[in-house]
C-alpha cells in the first residue's frame, strides 16, 4: 500500500486547527473526543495540583493522542490504524504562571481581557503525534504582550463573541489581534497547532512535510 504522507488524523474540535494543518496542504480526519457536562469526557482536562502551565499543556496534548489512539482501536476500521499519524495539540494561556482557560460568559472574558490588558503573557502548546506503537511530543513557548485596553474596548471586543470559546479570552488570528504589540515565539503555536514543532514530529515519524 502508498501510503498518503501528508494525511493524518486530527484529535481536535478546533477550526483553528484544521486551518493551520490546511495551510501547509495536510489532509485529515477528524477525531472528535468526548467532552462537555453530558458524557464522560475523554480526557480529564483539570490541572494536578502545583502543575506547571507548560507541562500541563503538553500532559494534556499526549492524553488527547493516546485516547485518539484507543479510539482508532476500538473502531477496528480497516485502513485507519495504524495507517496514519494523530495529532493532537492543547493550547494554554498563563499569567503570572497561572493557567487562564476559556471565558465561562462574557463578564469572565471582560475579567481575563483586564487582567491581559498591558502585560505580557505566555502561550503554550503541546502537540503530540501518536503513530503505531510510538507517542512523540514537544512544546511551543510564546509570549504576547498587550497595549493597555478601555472599559470600551473589553466591551466592544466581548460583544463580537469571539473571545467566547478561545483560551486567554482573544483570538490572535481574529479581532483580537489589534490589542497585540509584540509577539515573541510561535504565532501558529499562540494560534493553536506550533507548525514547526508538529512538522518536527511528523518528519521523526517518517512523514516529512518535504
Amino acid at each position: 500500500m502508498v501510503l498518503n504522507r501528508r494525511r493524518v488524523y486530527l484529535a481536535s474540535r478546533s477550526p483553528r486547527r484544521r486551518e493551520l494543518l490546511k495551510q501547509v496542504g495536510i489532509e485529515f480526519e477528524l477525531l472528535l473526543l468526548r467532552e462537555g457536562p453530558t458524557r464522560q469526557p475523554d480526557v480529564d482536562e483539570t490541572p494536578r495540583a502545583g502543575e506547571a502551565p507548560e507541562a500541563f499543556a503538553e500532559r494534556i496534548a499526549r492524553a488527547k493522542a493516546e485516547a485518539g489512539m484507543r479510539y482508532l482501536m476500538q473502531r477496528r476500521l480497516p485502513r485507519m490504524y495504524p495507517v496514519y499519524p494523530l495529532v493532537a495539540a492543547d493550547t494554554v494561556v498563563a499569567h503570572d504562571g497561572l493557567i487562564i482557560g476559556k471565558p465561562q460568559s462574557g463578564a469572565h472574558a471582560a475579567e481575563i481581557l483586564r487582567r491581559l490588558s498591558g502585560c505580557t503573557h505566555q502561550v503554550y502548546t503541546g502537540v503530540a503525534v501518536a503513530f503505531e506503537d510510538r507517542l512523540e511530543s514537544t512544546l511551543s513557548a510564546s509570549e504576547v504582550t498587550f497595549r493597555p485596553l478601555s472599559e470600551e474596548e473589553i466591551a466592544a471586543y466581548v460583544a463580537t463573541g469571539e473571545p467566547m470559546d478561545k483560551a486567554g479570552a482573544y483570538g490572535i488570528q481574529g479581532l483580537g489581534a489589534v490589542f497585540v504589540t509584540e509577539l515573541r515565539g510561535s504565532y501558529s503555536g499562540v494560534v493553536g497547532l506550533p507548525l514547526y514543532e508538529t512538522s518536527v514530529l511528523l518528519k521523526r515519524l517518517g512523514y516529512g512535510i518535504f
